[in-house]
């Protein structure tokens, strides 16, 4: 199953917070942790890492026993300018110490090298701020990259967009062949996979819904993934939900749904996608 070599454990369903602000997050995190979630998954742009640290901080729930990962923005890519925003983003969270911390996007136009920034998230590992480094959006050769100045074992995950409709198959591929895991944000299109005939007809059979069916296609493949909800009813389905294996005919009809429909691209910052 896609083994990473990194020692660290991400846990297979975590919960996202993109998009949510304010009291709508505190919420979500609240109402997650209480139905199970022990991965929670923010990021410095979404601007709500202190209702998250506020949420998790009111939980009863043991630090640790949860998995908390952040991301590092765009303006703070710079070697001196990472490590203090990483401090700042654990005074938020309430946190002496994140599980993971992501490069969130590489440099647009790669104006600061990668080399320069992964150097300055490794140093950050080892001062003890993270217990574990990765990243997120990058492509082949900023993977390459990377791994060139930290090593593909120091790598914990690439968190990129995938679901049925986005398979990004050469980034798994060069991915996996580093020994490198696979976190699938968006697994489900923003609800899109509802909608599909062909996912629909899969779901009718195994007696589940659509949404089940994407995330136990994302699951049978390795990656982890982090769904985001505010409501308790779906954010107890996609972390309860029932576990179907597919059969390798059902994974060949989900290969087929592959049209490249990126969600996730925005202008300015999106890489020269593989």
């Amino acid at each position: 199953m896609n083994a990473s070599t990194n020692p660290i454990a991400i846990p297979q369903i975590g919960l996202g917070t993109f998009r949510l602000q304010g009291q709508v997050v505190i919420d979500s995190v609240t109402t997650g942790l209480d139905v199970g979630y022990r991965h929670i998954d923010t990021a410095q742009i979404y601007g709500n890492e202190a209702e998250v640290g506020q949420a998790i901080a009111a939980s009863p729930v043991p630090r640790s026993e949860l998995f908390v990962t952040t991301k590092i923005w765009i303006e703070n890519l710079q070697r001196d300018k990472l490590i203090p925003s990483l401090k700042d983003s654990l005074r938020k969270l309430q946190l002496e110490q994140l599980d993971l911390t992501l490069i969130h996007w590489p440099s647009p136009q790669d104006a600061i090298p990668v080399a320069e920034y992964m150097a300055a998230l490794a140093e950050a590992k080892a001062q003890g701020l993270t217990k574990a480094i990765g990243v997120s959006n990058f492509t082949n050769a900023q993977l390459r990259q990377a791994i060139a100045t930290v090593g593909a074992s120091e790598i914990a995950t690439q968190q990129v967009e995938i679901h049925p409709f986005l398979q990004n198959r050469k980034v798994v591929d060069f991915v996996r062949s580093q020994g490198i895991h696979i976190t699938a944000y968006m697994p489900l299109a923003y609800g899109k996979v509802m909608a599909d005939p062909v996912i629909a007809a899969i779901a009718a059979k195994h007696g589940v819904t659509p949404a089940q069916v994407a995330l136990s296609w994302s699951l049978q493949q390795g990656f982890a993934v982090i769904p985001s909800s505010t409501k308790r009813a779906n954010l107890e389905a996609n972390l309860h939900f029932k576990r179907i294996t597919l059969s390798l005919d059902e994974m060949a009809q989900m290969a087929t749904l592959e049209r490249g429909e990126r969600l996730a691209n925005p202008d300015g910052l999106a890489p020269q996608w593989d």
